[in-house]
Order: structure tokens, then C-alpha cells, then sequence
């Protein structure tokens, strides 16, 4: 009799073990991380160089980041740091270059009072400290470590929940789409605005919204979460606006243009900027820090 061979189970990942970045400062960034964040130095590997004759020797030294993960730095015995490193240190703890400091850590608080502590502690060490941003589901404050690195202390403000991995997915599912027919017509996307589109476009398909008139009116999808609530609870109130409620996406439809106001909504900038994350189908005229114009799209 032939055994049945066993299905194999599908693979996973299990978390991050570590993260790694080079330093040219070995003693500052062990007094920042060991001595003011307080992480165990735990590992140190000291080698000849790896492989190719241009690897200098180095020492790679790793600090418990707790949950089992460690964060790493690579110290290169005798090499010059980059050009494009050096000052860093002494930039604003804000996002200046959004390519080099997209490349962070954040580091887990539990509570709005810890984040606050954490601040200053931070301050009574010297550092320079951001003002609390309050993104969708985080609020963080942010420093530059001794190497010029992003470091962003955060607490969670909601977990996330079905709506958000539905949300993600149609997000990028829309920004690939907008992306390929941009490069077959030999271009980029160059605005968010083109992905807000396409998103609405796929969900007025999935919940079988039909145009009806000459000219089709405003969408606005919103995802049912907390964040963005009082936009749909603003659009309630207004005889130009009708909401059509669904399992994961509110629907705000006008027939003319329509405006909302940035305070009135009572939302910080963070996410104010990314309101529309759901999908718009209409012409965003105005979008600054306070306020913003819809009308129908152009044709």
C-alpha cells in the first residue's frame, strides 16, 4: 500500500528577528540606545572583514529590542562615513528627506502617558523632540539618534480590524492598476489623487453603484472606522449630502460640489492629508491644511 505523501504545511514568518544599520559613531549610539532607551547590549560580533577585499573589519553589536528581536549596528573599523551622512544628527527631528527617513524604527509605548514621559526623558537628555503627531491608528513623537536616524516613539490609538485589511488591499489593489496605466502611456503617477480615483472606481464596481443623470455626482468612500467618523457624521447633516452605509465603507453622495472643513471635523493634519483614503470619484479642486473642495469629475 502506498503511503499518502503529507501536504506541507505552508510556510510563515514568525516576526522580525532584528534590524541592522551602519554607524560611524560606536560610542554615541551605544550611549543613545543602552544608556537613554535603556536596551540591553546583549551581542557583539568582531571579524575580519566578510568576503570581498573591499569589506573593512567591523564590529556588529545588537541591543534587545524586546519580543524576542534585537536592533543592530555595523561599526566599519577604519572607513570614512558617507557624505550624504554627515550633518544628520543635527537635522529636526522632522521627515525633511522623506527617502532617507522613510528608514525607521518605531518603538512600542502602551499609553498616552508613557509616550509623554518618554518625551520627556528625552528632552532631559538633550535631545530634540517633534510635537505628538496623530496619525490613523498611532500617535507618535520622533528624535534623531546620534547617526541621524528616524526614531519614532509611538502608542496605538485602536487595533486593526477586518475594515483595514479590506481597506489595504483595494488601496493597493488601485494604486497597481493606476500605476500600469500610467507607465503604458509612458508616464508615473504623480498624484494621489489618480489612486484615490481608481480606488473608488473598484469599490463603486463591488457594491454596484450606478451613475444616474448626465453628469455622475460625488462619491466619497469611507472606511467604518473611528478616525475617520466625523466626516460621515458632518455629510450627515447636510441636505446636499446623502450617506449610503455598508459592511466596511460608508458612501457620501452630492450632487454639486462640497466642502468640509478641516477643523470643524476636528481632525489633526496627519489625517486630515489622507481623508480620502477610501476613494474619491469627483475633482478634488482645493485640498490645503483647512479645507477642502470636491466637484463632480470633468469629462
Amino acid at each position: 500500500m502506498t503511503a499518502t505523501p503529507k501536504t506541507p504545511a505552508p510556510l510563515r514568518l514568525h516576526g522580525v528577528d532584528h534590524t541592522a544599520r551602519p554607524t560611524w559613531r560606536l560610542r554615541e549610539t551605544v550611549a543613545f540606545y543602552r544608556d537613554i532607551l535603556g536596551l540591553p547590549l546583549v551581542h557583539v560580533i568582531s571579524a575580519r572583514g566578510w568576503g570581498p577585499a573591499t569589506h573593512p573589519d567591523f564590529l556588529h553589536f545588537f541591543f534587545d529590542s524586546g519580543q524576542g528581536s534585537t536592533i543592530a549596528f555595523f561599526y566599519y573599523l577604519g572607513s570614512d562615513e558617507p557624505e550624504a551622512l554627515r550633518g544628520r544628527s543635527r537635522m529636526r527631528p522632522l521627515p525633511e528627506d522623506h527617502v532617507f527617513d522613510a528608514t525607521h524604527t518605531a518603538w512600542l509605548v502602551e499609553s498616552e502617558d508613557e509616550l509623554k514621559a518618554w518625551k520627556q526623558k528625552l528632552q532631559d537628555a538633550g535631545l530634540e523632540v517633534s510635537v505628538e503627531t496623530r496619525h490613523e491608528v498611532i500617535e507618535s513623537i520622533y528624535v534623531r539618534d546620534p547617526n541621524g536616524y528616524f526614531i519614532e516613539f509611538t502608542r496605538k490609538l485602536r487595533p486593526l480590524g477586518e475594515v483595514d485589511a479590506i481597506d489595504a488591499a483595494l488601496t493597493l489593489q488601485a494604486a497597481m492598476q493606476a500605476e500600469a496605466e500610467a507607465e503604458s502611456a509612458g508616464g508615473r503617477i504623480q498624484h494621489i489623487d489618480d489612486v484615490w480615483a481608481r480606488k473608488a472606481a473598484l469599490l463603486q464596481d463591488r457594491l454596484e453603484l450606478a451613475d444616474v443623470g448626465a453628469e455622475p455626482p460625488v462619491r466619497i468612500f469611507v472606511p467604518r472606522v473611528e478616525e475617520f467618523s466625523s466626516l460621515v457624521e458632518d455629510a450627515s447633516g447636510r441636505e446636499n449630502c446623502t450617506v449610503v452605509p455598508g459592511e466596511h465603507f460608508d458612501c457620501i453622495v452630492s450632487d454639486g460640489p462640497v466642502e468640509f472643513q478641516r477643523k470643524a471635523l476636528g481632525l489633526k493634519p496627519a489625517v486630515w492629508y489622507g481623508l480620502f483614503t477610501g476613494g474619491v470619484s469627483g475633482t478634488i479642486d482645493v485640498l490645503d491644511r483647512d479645507r477642502v473642495r470636491i466637484s463632480a469629475a470633468r469629462h
